[in-house]
Order: structure tokens, then sequence, then C-alpha cells
């Protein structure tokens, strides 16, 4: 309607401007109109200058509103009031068009809002692979992940194991692998997957990675506490009678042999078949005695946490653990980094937990020259504490490093293999992780995370 009624209007103008020059040829070409002729060329002039500013106007209306389309600036108001001329109309025309595409960019702007607030808040470690070899982190679980490390570029992935890299790399759209991932004195099991989008011609390689360290220790926890419940049962239905058979017929030789003591090699006899009954009862009883502790695997308690000063923790246990050290010229060390550090665990577990670690750095420094043991404790980069017991002794090998934390695998000759399994089930049921490395200048460090 406006764009009609302007184009009515620039047609009259036009027509008059026609009319007004007709006029002024015609008056020029006539004698004696010099004045009328000058009239009439200021008129054409006026008419002139009319047109032009009357075109002008919505043209520069036009641009204006083209450069807010280019620009995004949905903020212009076109407001031609008292111009007539179907200028109202044509402002309103494209007030009302920039303000619909303001609402549409409002709209957008809180879905991509709406997106990001999920992305940042899905509990997936998700990131991006450029073309280019940059990397891009899109929420917090991924910088969780990463904790303190500066992660921008391809490259930067080396420093968590270039397995873990390589991995990355070279995963496929649709692919999900299992990798290793080590950060922070902390080794995790990921499984990785990837898909791939082209964006403005650009391939993106979008990877997520996922923890399933907690679900792997519980699942193989689990397996370990059947298989100890299944073979405990069977060897106690097994043993329980052998025991019991083996002491009553010992009971029995011996009531034979009080009725014949006057036939020596009879009584011989007899003696020898009571020494190896005998010998079956008091294996009978140790077999018993090595089953039920492996119970412990499998009737440990939830645990029942309360805030903990580690420091008063650390004292508890070396004053307990520590009695005859100074006889065997054991040296302890004790460094928390914060006196007022606390930790959320049920006190009768750590503390045993503790004690026996201690026992055992105490049994592997026999020998040693100098035998140290050092118990610390401190916060990661991470915020989450971790406590290390650490000896100066022969260490560990790495063959043995990968068995120690399985039921009934023991070094020892008197051992049971239950030790450093019931301390990965507490930590698990603590909800952390306990691991071996090598100490700096020999011997060997257990780290308890929480």
């Amino acid at each position: 309607m406006g764009f009609k009624r302007f184009s009515l209007l620039l047609t009259i103008r036009l027509v008059l401007l026609f009319i007004t020059v007709t006029s002024l040829a015609i008056l020029v070409i006539s004698p004696g109109f010099l004045a009328a002729s000058l009239l009439i060329f200021l008129i054409a002039l006026f008419q002139i200058f009319e047109i032009v500013r009357f075109v002008k106007l919505t043209n520069d209306d036009l641009t204006r509103f083209l450069d807010a389309m280019r620009y995004g600036d949905f903020g212009q108001k076109f407001d031609h009031a008292g111009m007539g001329a179907g200028f109202i109309e044509l402002g309103e025309a494209i007030t009302d068009i920039l303000e619909r595409f303001r609402q549409f960019r409002g709209q957008q702007e809180e879905e991509l809002k709406h997106l990001k607030a999920l992305i940042e808040h899905v509990p997936v470690p998700l990131l991006s692979l450029k073309g280019d070899g940059t990397i891009l982190i899109h929420n917090n679980a991924a910088r969780r992940l990463f904790g303190a490390a500066h992660v921008s570029r391809i490259s930067d992935l080396t420093q968590f194991g270039e397995e873990f890299r390589k991995n990355l790399v070279t995963l496929g759209p649709g692919e999900r692998h299992l990798v290793t991932f080590k950060v922070d004195d902390m080794e995790q099991t990921l499984t990785v997957g990837a898909t791939q989008i082209v964006t403005a011609g650009k391939v993106e390689k979008i990877i997520s990675l996922q923890d399933i360290q907690s679900e792997l220790d519980v699942a193989q926890l689990k397996a370990w506490q059947d298989l100890v419940r299944v073979l405990t049962h069977e060897i106690m239905n097994s043993i329980t009678p052998v025991s019991s058979l083996a002491k009553t017929s010992t009971d029995l030789v011996d009531d034979a042999i009080k009725k014949i003591e006057g036939q020596k090699e009879l009584v011989e006899e007899l003696t020898d078949v009571r020494d190896a009954v005998d010998t079956v009862a008091r294996r009978s009883d140790s077999l018993m005695h090595f089953v039920q502790s492996y119970r412990r695997l499998t009737r440990l308690p939830p645990p029942e946490k309360e805030q903990l000063n580690v420091k008063e923790i650390f004292e508890d246990v070396i004053r307990v653990a520590t009695i005859d050290w100074e006889d065997k010229g054991i040296e302890v060390e004790m460094n928390v980094s914060t006196d007022g550090l606390e930790i959320s665990a049920d006190r009768e577990m750590l503390e045993q937990m503790l004690i026996n670690m201690m026992k055992n750095a105490e049994q592997a420094l026999e020998n040693i020259e100098n035998p140290k043991v050092k118990l610390s404790a401190k916060l990661n980069k991470r915020g989450r504490i971790v406590i290390e017991v650490s000896d100066n002794g022969p260490g560990i090998s790495e063959t043995l490093a990968a068995k120690i934390f399985v039921p009934f695998y023991t070094t020892k000759r008197d051992g049971s293999g239950v030790g450093l399994a019931l301390t990965r089930q507490v930590m698990i049921a603590h909800g952390g992780s306990v691991s071996l490395s090598k100490t700096d200048g020999g011997g060997a460090t257990f780290i308890l995370t929480f």
C-alpha cells in the first residue's frame, strides 16, 4: 500500500516537472517573458530537488535497513510520522521486519544458551579435534578431567601418555576404544568415542571420554568377592569334617595306646598313626583359619564416614605401628601439607589400613641400611586428598606390581594375600583408589587417593 502511494506521488511529481519544463521551453522561445522564464526555471529546480530528496529518503531508509540486517543491529527505528507519501507505512513495515528478526535472533540465542548449559552439565567430558590441530574443550567435565594441565593443541595430549594421544588422533567416527589416561599421579581407564561433523567446509571430530575406572574396580571387586565366597564355602564344607574326624581319630588312637601299653611295637605304630593324624588335624585347622581370613573380603561393612584430622590420624597410626622401630633403627617421617587437612573416612578402616601398610614397609626394610618410612598427605591439583606410604627398600618389580592387589597373591612365605586386596576394597568403598609407584632413590610408594 505504501509503495503504491509512493509510486503515485513520484509520478505526479514527474508529471508536474514535465509540465514545468515544457512551460519553461515555451517561455524561453517566446520574446518578452524573461521574468516569467526565470520564475519557471526556479520552480523547475525546486521540483528536481524535491524529487531527488523524495527518492533519496527512500534509498537512505533501504540502505539503513540493509546495514541493520548485515550487522545484526535490530534496534533501529524507522519513524516517519508526519511525512506522508507512504513513508509511515514503509517505516512501519521495515520496523516490523527488524522486530521479527530481533525476536528470531533472541530465540536462537536462548536456544544456544540452553544447549551450552546442557553441554556444560553433561557428566561426560567432550572435546573437539579440529583439522588445524587445535583442541576445543566443551564442558566442565572435560576441564575437570584435564585438571590444571594446559590443553589447546593435539600435541598437548602427550602429557597424558603418548598412547592416549595416538588413540584420540587415530580414532575413527563411530569407533569406541578403551584407553589409559594418566594425570596427577593417577591412572584411569577411559572409554572414548568419536563422531565427525563438517561446518563451513571444515572437518571437526567430536570426542567423548568417559571414566569407567570406578565401574571396572567395582565389577572386578564383585567378581573376586563372588569367587572367594564360592571357594571359601566349598573349602569350609570339605575341610570341616576332615578337621573334626582328624581330631576324633587322634583321641581314638590315644585311647588305643593306653589299652595296649605293654605291646611296644604296636604302640610305636599307633604313635606314628597318631602323629600323622595330628598333622592332618593341625593342617586342617590352619587351612580353616586361612579361609576364614578371606571371608573378610566378602563381609566388609559399608564405611561409616566422619570428618577426621589427617595429622591426628597419622600420629595415632605411628604410635601403634612403630613401637619397636627405634630398636630396629627404622626412621619414620610424617609430612602433612597443612595441620588443618581433613578427610571424610571411616576411622577404624583408615587406621587399620595405614597400620597394615606401615607393617608391610617394615618387612620390606629388613637388611636395608638406614631404613626409612615416610607417611605424607596433601591435596592434589584436583582437590582430592592423597596419602602416601613410602619406604627406601628394594622396591617392587613391574611384574609383581601388576599382581599385588589381587586376592590370594603374596610374595611372603607366611602371607595370606589378603592385606593389599583388603586395602583396595576399603579404598573402593570410600570412592577412591590405591596405586603403587617407585620411590625416588629406590623403594616403593603406595598412593591412596580419596
